[in-house]
């Protein structure tokens, strides 16, 4: 990659962290593979921007790459090697500023130099080991395949495909790592990972908070007046549910470890709240026992709103 990485994400210099990656997200949806079948632009953009997003989404690669350290494409830049210690701090007029040939004295010797660079033995012809970079993804998933867990198929800048397994409770935003998965190494040495950013979708009626799940739950009248039992769902099937008799619409009731899968396979809870729904046409017995119902008039659902 020989342009700037910044150009190529389309972002400033000083972008944050979420700028950068909002950045990435919005290409890289965009270019993805499979969503551009046969499209060689789009497929060599969407390698681009991965690399990019690989350099600056790492804070010490983008801060080496800021201060000259590495190129584009995360290689070492040439350094020019002092083999002296310097001693111009105090040093008067003369013809070079050292104070005195002793300064010399301390180079490192040149076998000791390619010692360090190569090890010990490597001569000139050793190859220095480095790892391999990593790459940088993101995954689509629904909310019940995060909660509950998948195995998802991802397609890399090179064409190639990877099985992503997704543990159960997976979080928005959390960052899967498949080690060994990245750019192969050089000289021998292990190649880097892949880093998966999940990106979880909502339901229609259950919301996550932590560990526990929390859902509205429909009843009809005689269920919220007469309790019985009904069936309710959870992401991870249909359970039953008692409503207790007298429920009201804003009754919470809590079904245990019907929640979230933690890592050490406990479960955090569901959460039921109850809303009371009538009939989209009450029938006349319904309307009959309202207009005869005298308790139903002496009661006010307002009450305490006044003012």
């Amino acid at each position: 990659m020989s342009q700037d990485p910044y150009d190529i994400l389309g972002v400033k210099r000083d972008a944050t962290p979420e700028q950068i990656r909002s950045a990435y997200r919005k290409l890289a949806r965009k270019l993805h593979p499979d969503l551009n079948p046969g499209d060689r632009t789009a497929e060599e953009r969407f390698k681009q921007v991965s690399a990019a997003y690989d350099l600056l989404g790492d804070a010490e690669k983008r801060g080496r790459f800021d201060r000259g350290e590495i190129d584009a494409s995360g290689a070492e830049r040439p350094q020019q090697t002092h083999f002296y210690r310097d001693f111009a701090g105090g040093a008067g007029p003369g013809p070079h500023p050292y104070e005195s040939d002793a300064a010399f004295a301390d180079m490192m010797d040149a076998d000791e130099l390619l010692a360090g660079l190569f090890g010990r033995g490597g001569g000139r012809g050793a190859r220095m080991r480095m790892r391999g970079g990593d790459l940088r993804g993101t995954l689509a998933l629904d909310f019940l395949e995060a909660v509950n867990g998948t195995t998802k198929r991802l397609t890399l800048p090179d064409g190639s495909t990877v099985d992503v397994t997704v543990p159960p409770g997976t979080r928005d935003g959390q960052v899967l790592r498949l080690r060994g998965k990245g750019t192969p190494g050089l000289g021998g040495g292990p190649p880097g990972d892949l880093l998966v950013e999940v990106e979880v979708g909502e339901h229609h009626h259950f919301t996550r908070k932590g560990d526990d799940i929390h859902f509205e739950l429909p009843v009809s009248l005689p269920e919220a007046v007469l309790g019985g039992r009904v069936e309710a769902p959870t992401p991870a099937g249909p359970v039953a549910l008692t409503i207790p008799r007298g429920a009201n619409t804003g009754t919470v009731l809590r079904l245990k470890g019907r929640g979230v899968t933690r890592p050490d396979g406990s479960r955090g809870d569901a959460y039921a709240t109850l809303r009371i729904v009538l009939p989209d046409r009450p029938d006349p017995e319904l309307e009959a026992f309202a207009a005869r119902w005298e308790g139903g008039k002496a009661h006010n659902p307002r009450s305490g709103m006044e003012g």
